[in-house]
């Protein structure tokens, strides 16, 4: 009996560990989810947001041929990882008057995820 229920303890561990919902989230995914239907991430191609290519590390407000909203104009931050884990979270409380309709993204795990992908972008 001991052996029979440390069988399936074994199973059952092995199952929850290669389950897909506890794998680590995909940065790719996650801007096809969040992302994509109003940002690019070919540089110089902005939609109704600007082009992600080149975000990190990038000024707010600075990409060029994009209308920012004078908040965003006027915000003066820099698109690090720490700053762009505070947006995300809730980006009208970072930028307050953003357009960016978005309410956030309240999973951390999701946002590192994102960021990840968004340092890969370049411009």
């Amino acid at each position: 009996m001991k052996n029979k229920t440390s069988a399936l303890a074994a199973l059952a561990v092995a199952a929850v560990a290669a389950s897909p919902a506890l794998a680590a989230p995909d940065g790719q995914q996650l801007f096809q989810r969040y992302c994509f239907i109003c940002h690019s991430t070919e540089a110089g191609q902005n939609k109704v947001g600007p082009s992600l290519a080149g975000v990190v590390g990038r000024k707010s407000g600075q990409e060029p041929g994009f209308d920012y909203s004078e908040a965003m104009q006027s915000a003066n931050k820099t698109w690090d990882e720490a700053t762009l884990d505070k947006y995300l979270t809730d980006p009208r409380q970072v930028v307050p008057g953003t357009k960016m309709l978005f309410i956030g993204i309240k999973n951390a795990d999701e946002r590192h995820a994102l960021i990840d992908y968004l340092k890969s972008l370049k411009s």
